[in-house]
């Protein structure tokens, strides 16, 4: 549905006080006055409104893939200082720069969470006659509420529970909870929202994009798998710490954790509402098609809770601190900016069609590495030689076909009277930073992203209306696959997983394999189906596998040797030789202190209880 939900932000209406004299005592005609919203559905619905407008979204300049090891952000900005574990109380680099991040940030974070206690602190559901609307609005409170703590707690560990309305001369000095108690308080959280909110909107279009009941579901399940896995329940690398109990469980027991995280996911997939999307596909499908459908397309079977976004002016650009995927990570070759360029690392994690791993010692291959893939490669990366869309006018010249273009090649330099000999020059494609076309904004890794981005519709001049997808089915799935295989339930695990692969294209995979390789296959499976999509950035945490995935970054050269030239002097191009290489100026390098982020300094300056996260000074 194209169902859009405006979000307006009213948080100006909570600030005007009342004054003494007759006069100013008036309510003001254009200005409403925090009495007037808890007496008016419309307000109310305004106030949840800005709710949805504080949780962000995927689709912003530089999104949490570049973050970790599935992208490149092209113009740094102080991303790769983050990529190094550099961050501090005091810099948190681009996290703290960009409004785009105030969904991350502890102080946006928590006025987030004030907004959630001032509705339960004012709201009377006997104001709104509708039943339902009014409980769609407890419920929605209630989610927020677990949505804004699952931020903090993940990026934080345990963080200060607040459930009241601090005003001015109040004592703000606040501990923090326990990690344990900050996840039982999302937890609970999530299920009171399921007890309120509805199944779906199919009778309410207008509300369609709401949080539902699935959704809070969603939540508890993610939450729970996270809370779950190795870096909660292995505080050991925080040695020296004397309050581990912020950082993860000291009396808990995993087991019990994985099981915690098996029922949420069982439960949510029990209820039938979800499926995936076009999970049988035909011989004669394309796969890859289906997929790229399945990230453009405005709703799916498999949609749990989406941002959706109101194009009025399809010529009207936004500002970078808000949406514009296609012109944010499209080629630089059609007059868009590059940012989010996937890295080597990401590429070759896909593996080949019949579901070998691609290695590039093997010749075959290193050869061809584009041939043969996973379709979901096809679906999420554009490489040399893919077909994209016909060029601008400017660019026709050097590019009529309509296809990615990322090599260097040798071409015949015409003799001279100054230079009579045979020689060559180097030229460069119209997508890289040598192009004569628009070289600032080229691929430092030889590569640009495919998924998500509409290939009809010019980054350049409009804005697309694909959807931000919080959750999906897929994702459930997964994590229902994660918590089977971690409880030694690996026949389960495998069934699962195989769902997706089948959907993908792929083979499935065997019976009878061992615990150890399903779970490698199964991070896998997890990075390249949703990649970009902000879980790798999580998952290498709490795997605690970042030091692996904190590595100098790798792209690809694409090189075309000269091998000769027409009698009309163009070029004779040899076979392209592909070397993939590290870029000197995307090493990354990883601290464990960044497994959890920093607490501000001046939040601990005006907070003297809040203890700040290990190994930071």
């Amino acid at each position: 549905m194209k169902q859009i939900i405006t979000l307006i932000a009213i948080v100006t209406l909570l600030l005007f006080s009342q004054c003494n004299t007759e006069f100013l005592d008036k309510s003001p005609s254009d200005k409403f006055s925090a009495g007037n919203v808890w007496e008016d559905p419309g307000l109310i619905q305004l106030f949840i409104n800005n709710m949805y407008f504080r949780i962000g979204h995927g689709y912003s300049i530089c999104p949490l893939s570049s973050f970790v090891d599935e992208a490149v952000f092209t113009p740094n900005w102080g991303v790769e200082d983050f990529n190094n574990s550099l961050l501090s109380p005091d810099d948190l680099y681009y996290w703290t720069a960009d409004p785009s991040t105030r969904y991350v940030q502890w102080t946006e974070l928590y006025k987030s969470v004030r907004d959630v206690n001032i509705f339960f602190n004012e709201f009377d559901a006997s104001v709104v006659p509708d039943e339902n609307q009014a409980n769609r609005f407890i419920g929605e409170a209630y989610f927020f509420r677990a949505y804004y703590y699952h931020w903090l707690t993940f990026l934080y560990g345990g963080v200060p529970i607040i459930e009241k309305v601090y005003n001015l001369g109040d004592d703000y000095n606040v501990a923090r909870n326990t990690f344990e108690e900050s996840v039982d308080f999302i937890v609970n959280a999530c299920d009171s929202a399921a007890k309120y909110l509805p199944v779906d909107y199919n009778n309410e279009p207008e509300n369609v994009g709401r949080a539902t009941k699935g959704a809070a579901m969603a939540l508890k399940s993610r939450s729970l798998l996270y809370a779950a896995s190795d870096l909660y329940h292995n505080t050991s690398w925080a040695a020296g710490y004397s309050n581990p109990e912020l950082i993860g469980y000291t009396a808990g027991n995993q087991n019990k954790s994985w099981q915690e995280a098996k029922a949420a996911a069982k439960e949510l997939i029990d209820q039938g509402w979800y499926q995936l999307y076009l999970p049988n596909p035909s011989p004669s499908d394309s796969t890859a098609i289906n997929l790229v459908e399945l990230h453009t397309t405005l709703d799916s079977p498999e949609d749990i809770f989406l941002k959706y976004f109101t194009v009025t002016d399809p010529t009207l650009g936004l500002d970078w601190n808000e949406y514009n995927p296609g012109l944010f990570w499209g080629p630089n070759g059609y007059h868009n900016w590059g940012n989010n360029t996937p890295t080597q690392q990401m590429v070759d994690a896909y593996e080949m069609k019949d579901g070998t791993t691609f290695d590039w010692d093997n010749p075959v291959h290193a050869k061809a590495p584009f041939a043969n893939r996973d379709p979901r490669f096809y679906a999420t990366i554009l490489y040399h030689g893919a077909k994209w869309r016909q060029r601008t006018t400017d660019a026709l010249s050097q590019d009529p076909v309509g296809q990615i273009d990322t090599r260097t090649w040798e071409a015949y330099k015409v003799p001279t009277e100054d230079n009579p000999g045979d020689s060559i020059e180097i030229r460069y494609g119209i997508d890289t930073r040598g192009s004569t076309f628009e070289d600032w904004n080229g691929t430092y890794t030889g590569f640009y992203l495919r998924k998500f981005i509409e290939q009809e519709v010019d980054g350049q001049y409009e804005l697309q209306q694909v959807p931000w997808r919080y959750f999906r089915y897929t994702e459930i799935l997964l994590n229902y696959a994660e918590a089977c295989i971690e409880l030694g339930e690996l026949e389960e695990a495998r069934t699962t997983i195989n769902q997706i692969r089948v959907r993908a294209g792929m083979p499935e995979l065997p019976s009878g394999i061992g615990a150890n390789e399903l779970k490698a296959r199964y991070r896998n499976e997890r990075r390249i189906e949703l990649a970009f999509e902000g879980h790798r950035f999580f998952d290498v945490r709490r795997w605690m596998i970042a030091s692996e995935a904190y590595q100098t970054v790798r792209g690809l050269d694409v090189y075309y040797p000269l091998i000769g030239h027409n009698s009309d002097n163009s070029s004779i191009l040899g076979d392209p030789i592909y070397t993939p290489l590290e870029l000197p100026g995307h090493v990354r390098t990883w601290d464990d202190r960044a497994y959890f982020f920093p607490i501000w300094r001046d939040e601990t300056n005006k907070n003297s209880l809040l203890i700040q996260n290990p190994i930071y000074q």
